[in-house]
Parts: C-alpha cells; structure tokens; sequence
C-alpha cells in the first residue's frame, strides 16, 4: 500500500496525463450477467479541460427490469431502437486504450466492459497504473464526508451536470470531480495536502500492510500505540477503520 507521501507523487504525476473518463448504465449489478444500456465517454486534460465526449445509447438483448427503468429513465423502447453492442463499442475501442481509464467505481464500469468486449473477441485490459477511481480518490481527500456516491458529491460542490444516472451526465460529474481533486493536489502546499491525505480513513488490512504484518499482529501494536478506531459495519461484519496518518505514525513513517 502506497504511503501518503507516494500518493502525493502518484497523483501529481498522474495529473498531467489524457483522461479517458467513461460512465455505463447498464440492466444490472453484475458485468458477467447484465449488459449495458448506455455508455459515454468523455476524454479530457487539467490543461485543456474537455476535448471531446461521445454518448451511445445500446441495445442489450435483453430486457431491462422495472426497477432499472426507474433509477436510470432508460426505458425497454429507448434501447430497442438502439444500435446493438457489436455495431457501437467497436468505435469506442481506440478511445477506451488510451490516457487514464477514469470512473467513479471504476471496478463497476471496467468489469462490464471487458464482459461487453469479450463477447465481441476483444481483449479489454488496461494496466493498474492507468486506471484512476473517483471513488478511492474522494476517500483520499475528503475523508469525512457522510457520503461519497456522485449525486452527493455533486450537490456537495454544486455541480451543473444534469440528471445522474444517465452515462453523459455521470461522466461530466466524474470528470468535475477529477479535476476539482487533482487541482488541490497540484496547488496546495506539500504539507497541508500531506496532512489532507493523512485524515483518510483505512481499514484493518490496510493498516496492517502499512505496518508490514498481520492482520491480527497490527490491530495489537495500533492498540498498544493507543491509535482512536472507528467500526463499519459492512452487511453482518463490522470492520475497524483507522486514519492513515497514525498508521504511518506508529509504522515510522508520519
């Protein structure tokens, strides 16, 4: 796990790439199984703002259940009048190569389109140091907002996007929010951003990779250092959470 110092770094050096800012509604949770409805993609740079966005609604094939109708306005005539997967996502494939691949929940976007592209006989694959997740970012740089889903990060720094759950909206939302963060990072000074980048709050197993040992082995020294803990809960488990910067601390590095 990367410390706040190399984050700094990751970031900065990050900040003056191509970015390859891309959204999907789809007819479901799981990329494997579901399919996408619709897909934008926006690319763009902290020089130049946005160069260019292009938005497709797709004919998945199948049908889209009621309680999707509602969360995203795709209806089942939207996408039956749509082009299909095959004669769209083929003319995104040199736009989704190249620059960082971006996403809030990037895991999300990505898995469903390396399952659309496979079906098609194309090998999606793009390389962790060019993937950048709005989500782990917010986590980073504003660790103590109550939510970080975009709609409230959105209204949080009052974003005009249009309506979210649709893939050109959440895209444009994500690009804001990509700029806005990585502008703090590059304009603010070393160690106010270093102390910003310490309030994050990191599980357990992150606490633990920071310290070099176990699980079991680091919530010990972090008590025996008298480290503040909050719990999650997270479905029948509840995790502790521990801010970054008294990890680095009691691991020699703050």
């Amino acid at each position: 796990m990367m410390r706040s110092l190399e984050l700094l770094q990751f970031y900065r050096q990050l900040s003056t790439q191509v970015f390859t800012v891309v959204d999907v509604e789809t007819t479901g949770m799981a990329g494997w199984r579901d399919r996408i409805t619709e897909l934008s993609v926006l690319q763009a740079t902290l020089e130049d703002g946005v160069v260019d966005q292009r938005t497709s609604l797709l004919n998945p094939g199948v049908p889209i259940p009621a309680n999707i109708v509602a969360f995203t306005g795709i209806s089942q005539a939207m996408v039956d009048a749509a082009p299909t997967t095959a004669d769209v996502l083929p003319n995104y494939w040199p736009t989704l190569n190249q620059g960082i691949l971006t996403a809030h929940n990037l895991n999300f976007d990505y898995a469903f389109l390396q399952a659309e592209y496979a079906r098609l006989d194309y090998s999606f694959d793009r390389p962790p140091s060019e993937q950048l997740c709005t989500v782990a970012l917010s986590r980073l740089l504003l660790a103590d907002l109550p939510s970080r889903s975009l709609p409230n990060l959105v209204a949080h720094f009052g974003f005009s996007v249009g309506r979210s759950h649709r893939a050109a909206a959440d895209t444009l939302a994500c690009w804001m929010l990509t700029q806005r963060l990585l502008s703090d990072l590059l304009d603010g000074d070393d160690d106010a951003i270093l102390q910003r980048l310490q309030q994050q709050w990191i599980p357990l197993k992150a606490a633990a990779d920071v310290l070099n040992c176990s699980t079991r082995v680091g919530q010990r020294r972090l008590d025996q250092a008298g480290v503040n803990h909050r719990l999650v809960t997270r479905g029948r488990s509840q995790t502790r959470m521990y801010r970054r910067g008294d990890v680095e601390q009691v691991a020699g590095l703050g």
